[in-house]
């Protein structure tokens, strides 16, 4: 049995407003995003190889920082789809064709720019799923959620205490996922949020990690001044111990 890492980074940061580099490649303190998250993968010891789903015109560029950065456990690094579930099926089929049929191996899906991931959260996802079947990492929800109409009018609120928000690792078995997939698609209905709405969808019980509430996704750039500001803050606690 192994645990991969599935790492799709196959946007172009249109929210991002930028136009010289995709948003996983943007860096910070130095450092692209991007790489950030791979070296919590790369240094987790129960990681064994690491799968990138990259825009495909970046796929050299993406080489070149895996070398630069001796990420010794990226085994693959692939063109992605025109969504994240493409993407994510793509990675998938690859990582599957070089195990074993009946395997419990597992996979971590996870953002490119969601480089605030710790340790614990990964060995957390391992864990459950092995003991549970899945992982879908949250965070609390810590302001009312609403729903509304298509008038813009309130229909109902919800409890902050029944609610999480969704975050990464999503952790499943690989050929539970992968089967996922291909049912879905065979049926042409592949218009899933992520992962998770995907295996509910098919009737899957999903059991949750609280992860860190740091753990945000790069998308716009005020995320981008938050995670570069809690880089910052985690550099200085290490650097100076506060």
């Amino acid at each position: 049995m192994a645990n991969y890492a599935l790492i799709f980074a196959g946007g172009v940061g249109n929210r991002m407003n930028t136009r010289a580099k995709p948003k996983q490649f943007l860096e910070i303190h130095s450092k692209p995003i991007i790489i950030h998250t791979l070296e919590h993968f790369e240094l987790h010891p129960e990681v064994d190889a690491i799968c990138i789903v990259i825009v495909d015109e970046w796929i050299d560029y993406m080489k070149t920082l895996v070398e630069k950065y001796s990420l010794k456990k990226v085994r693959w690094v692939l063109a992605g789809g025109a969504t994240a579930l493409d993407s994510q099926y793509i990675g998938l089929s690859a990582i599957a064709k070089t195990v074993q049929s009946g395997q419990k191996d597992i996979v971590l899906i996870h953002d490119g720019v969601r480089p605030l991931i710790d340790s614990k959260t990964i060995s957390d996802c391992i864990f459950e799923t092995k003991k549970c079947g899945s992982a879908v990492t949250v965070a609390p929800a810590i302001e009312t959620i609403i729903r509304t109409d298509e008038n813009s009018i309130i229909k109902d609120t919800f409890p902050r205490s029944e609610c999480q928000l969704a975050r990464a690792p999503q952790t499943f078995y690989l050929e539970e996922i992968l089967s996922a997939h291909k049912t879905l698609k065979s049926e042409g209905k592949y218009d899933f949020v992520d992962s998770t709405s995907m295996m509910l969808y098919l009737g899957k019980k999903i059991h949750v990690v609280e992860g860190s509430a740091e753990n945000i996704k790069v998308t716009n750039p005020i995320d981008f001044y938050i995670c570069r500001a809690l880089l910052e803050a985690k550099e200085n606690s290490q650097i100076y111990g506060i």
